[in-house]
């Protein structure tokens, strides 16, 4: 059973900018650059049957590329604090493609996704981590910010059952319409 999600890829040169605010926080297990993704929708451990439906469904979307770029840095869960991740700036293309993607999986009998979508890229997974510590390091480190980058397509990636995620693989791409579409 093949564990899918779909995703943005972060551009290796992006990718290079996140990992530079690696360290510095006891705790925590930073996620390797090569993994650095935003997630779409998740699809979880599917038969292959719907995962087959799910890559065949996902080519139907035809929505136009965009620019992305990360503004600040933040933590998942409050006083016990489970990951930092760096926050994605609000564009509403992304959230018309995600939104596509959640309607397009309801369709192939996927149960719909009950949490918010926050689009970020997780850069460490925290274990007994302090929330004074995480506080310190989003104070020292939280006004990242990177220039604009263009998304062009969006994949379909599988993952296998580990300890902090990854490795990814990229089972499919779907480009996303150009401005000469």
């Amino acid at each position: 059973m093949p564990r899918l999600f779909t995703g943005i890829e972060i551009p290796p040169g992006v990718a290079q900018a996140l990992s530079m605010l690696r360290g510095g926080l006891p705790g925590a297990r930073w996620i390797d650059p090569e993994n650095y993704h935003i997630t779409l929708r998740f699809l979880g451990d599917i038969d292959e049957l719907t995962a087959n439906d799910a890559a065949s469904i996902l080519a139907e979307v035809r929505k136009p590329a965009f620019d992305l770029r990360f503004e600040g840095l933040d933590a998942f869960g409050g006083r016990r604090p489970r990951a930092v991740f760096a926050a994605v700036s609000a564009e509403a293309a992304l959230g018309d493609l995600q939104a596509e993607h959640e309607r397009l999986m309801r369709r192939i009998g996927l149960t719909p996704e009950t949490r918010k979508f926050t689009p970020h890229v997780t850069l460490a997974r925290l274990r007994d981590t302090s929330s004074l510590d995480v506080a310190d390091y989003l104070a020292a480190r939280g006004f990242f910010r990177t220039a604009p980058f263009p998304v062009t397509r969006f994949v379909l990636f599988s993952s296998r059952a580990s300890t902090g995620g990854g490795p990814y693989v990229v089972e499919e791409e779907y480009p996303l319409l150009s401005a000469s579409s």
